[in-house]
């Protein structure tokens, strides 16, 4: 969440039209990172896949119309706090009521002057920011910076239900610090928080997608929830992971004082028809976290086995 106060604002533009597209994307690309969807089905994707600030959303397209898009995004857990604001030639006060009413935050006529649009897009974005702000200290651990064990509780129990429903694969990661009670008692307790600031910071920034999230669990462990992965993909990243901590950890990198940390990281993947909740999703990468240990550390290890 810290990455996503700091870098550009994204939008995400939804028209059939992609004339109506084209002219926003020259209104906002210089300050803005765009993506566009001339459909609903596609705009949801892209909502869920990109994680964008705000959405322009025209409401007569085919398929999907724009109020039905905004209410799928409302009913998402992962896009609900998205805001949304309708750019529609239907500027009767009939259907901008009814878009307020399935959630978005303004309703926009067209045609339509780019510079009120950029004026009412710069307001919605400073309230986002704010919003944003205060689940910041919710959601995020005190020490690294990274979401905390609250928020990863949630996550779960969010994806979980979703891959349910779908059937899309759901892995999660659990990683631990290897011998860090020796690390601590060597190098004292100010250095062992700050390699557990060094590790979330390799963690963190080796995730591929937005909707990857890495947390503190508690201690030197971590966790990292990823949606739509199976267990290939799961170990793959688990391994690119292992690498990265040894790597970003060394004091040629850190500027610190003691030895490369290691890692030792646990694979579990949702199997539907053996599991019957989430729980058994963390038990299976427990369980794969001390094989990695029992095989001396510094590895990966996933599977039923």
């Amino acid at each position: 969440m810290g990455d996503a106060l700091e870098r550009r604002p994204r939008l995400l533009v939804v028209d059939d039209q992609p004339v109506n597209v084209q002219l926003l994307y020259r209104v906002f690309a210089s300050d803005h990172q765009v993506f566009a969807a001339t459909d609903g089905l596609k705009a949801l994707e892209i909502a869920r896949q990109q994680q964008p600030d705000l959405i322009l959303l025209d409401v007569v397209m085919p398929g999907l119309d724009g109020f039905e898009v905004c209410q799928r995004l409302q009913a998402d857990e992962l896009t609900h706090d998205i805001p949304v604001i309708f750019l529609t030639a239907n500027s009767d006060p009939d259907s901008e009521a009814h878009g307020l009413d399935v959630g978005a935050v303004d309703f926009i006529g067209k045609p339509f002057n780019t510079k009120v649009v950029r004026a009412r897009v710069k307001t919605h974005l400073t309230l986002k920011r704010q919003g944003d702000l205060l689940r910041r200290w919710v959601f995020l651990d005190g020490l690294t910076g990274i979401a905390n064990r609250r928020h990863f509780d949630e996550r779960l129990a969010i994806e979980w239900a979703r891959s349910q429903r779908s059937g899309a694969p759901l892995s999660a990661l659990l990683i631990d610090v290897d011998h860090f009670k020796r690390f601590n008692d060597t190098h004292g307790h100010q250095n062992g928080d700050d390699c557990v600031r060094r590790v979330a910071a390799a963690l963190a920034s080796g995730l591929q997608r937005p909707t990857d999230l890495v947390a503190r669990y508690g201690g030197e462990e971590f966790v990292c929830l990823l949606t739509d992965t199976d267990e290939y993909g799961a170990l793959h990243l688990a391994e690119l992971l292992r690498q990265r901590v040894h790597q970003e950890t060394q004091p040629g990198v850190t500027g610190a004082a003691w030895p490369a940390v290691t890692v030792s990281i646990g694979v579990g993947c949702a199997r539907l028809d053996l599991m019957h909740g989430a729980d058994d999703l963390l038990r299976e990468a427990d369980h794969n976290l001390y094989r990695a240990k029992k095989a001396g550390r510094n590895s990966v290890r996933a599977g039923v086995a």
